[in-house]
């Protein structure tokens, strides 16, 4: 069967979601209640995902109740349980590069499950994204915590097996009801465990609630459908090298926002990020 055309604005709007998670290391830090990564990562999930469920009407049906379990647990709930654990208890820097594993990860899990031979020089792409990002961030000094790492290269795993397993079984439904069951699987799935684990937040601040809403309508609603539409129009390998776009963005950030600097050593990580990206684009064709 002949390969469908890949264009420009598929790449640039799937993009959009890693440039959008760029942002959570900062919000996650300066915005929200510290020591509930749990429960932060289902509030962020949950409610957008309830409302959306609700508002266009329509639940799985058959066997899509257990693959949007499977789904909504891999992409939603245990990432984002994951991720948050990486932010609080990791550098930015440190939990970024841990988790640029991703693109080398889903190369080998479409090659297991979708039977997509990778080249060698989607290898070397992978493998040079993961250098670039830490070239980018990884400060000389920056504090490993062993919890921390662990949880950023399993988030990552996690992530990538349910990027293929999208792609391998192809939704039923249209974009935001596929979304939104997701949504709501990994919130229900989080919040539970959370309560036990951590308890209720703290009275919520302003700047507290602003967070939530961001992430939530922003960063998870509208990132992760925008996401699950380039899975099906892109290659999952060619949309996980996307996913590199998120450290180079929440460097970018502190440049522009915390007034760092970039040293040359940074500049070359994101000349190697940015042509990873490139040649993994290439996989499409």
């Amino acid at each position: 069967m002949k390969p469908s055309r890949v264009h420009l604005s598929d790449i640039l709007l799937t993009a959009l979601a890693p440039i959008t998670w760029g942002t959570t290391y900062a919000v996650a830090t300066e915005f929200l209640p510290p020591h509930h990564p749990l429960l932060v990562a289902a509030l962020r999930s949950l409610p957008i995902g309830i409302l959306l469920t609700l508002g266009l009407g329509q639940l799985p049906q058959g066997i899509w109740w257990w693959r949007i379990l499977l789904l909504g647990s891999l992409n939603i709930g245990i990432f984002q349980a994951l991720l948050f654990v990486a932010a609080y208890r990791l550098p930015g820097g440190v939990a970024a590069t841990a988790g640029a594993i991703q693109p080398l990860l889903v190369v080998l899990f479409s090659w297991a499950i979708l039977k997509e031979k990778p080249s060698k020089f989607a290898i070397l792409a992978a493998i040079a994204g993961f250098i670039g990002v830490g070239l980018l961030v990884l400060a000389p000094k920056a504090k490993l915590d062993g919890v921390g790492v662990m949880a950023a290269i399993l988030g990552a795993a996690t992530m990538g097996l349910g990027t293929v397993l999208v792609k391998r079984w192809k939704r039923p439904v249209p974009l935001l009801v596929f979304t939104a069951w997701q949504l709501t699987v990994g919130g229900l799935v989080l919040l539970p465990i959370a309560l036990v684990t951590e308890g209720s937040l703290p009275p919520l601040s302003t700047p507290n609630l602003l967070g939530f809403v961001y992430l939530g309508v922003v960063g998870t609603g509208l990132a992760y459908a925008l996401w699950f539409r380039g899975i099906d129009r892109l290659k999952a390998s060619a949309v996980s090298y996307l996913g590199l776009m998120s450290p180079v963005v929440a460097t970018l950030i502190g440049f522009v926002f915390l007034h760092q600097t970039f040293t040359p050593t940074q500049l070359f990580g994101i000349a190697i990020v940015l042509m990873s990206v490139l040649i993994g684009q290439q996989t499409n064709r």
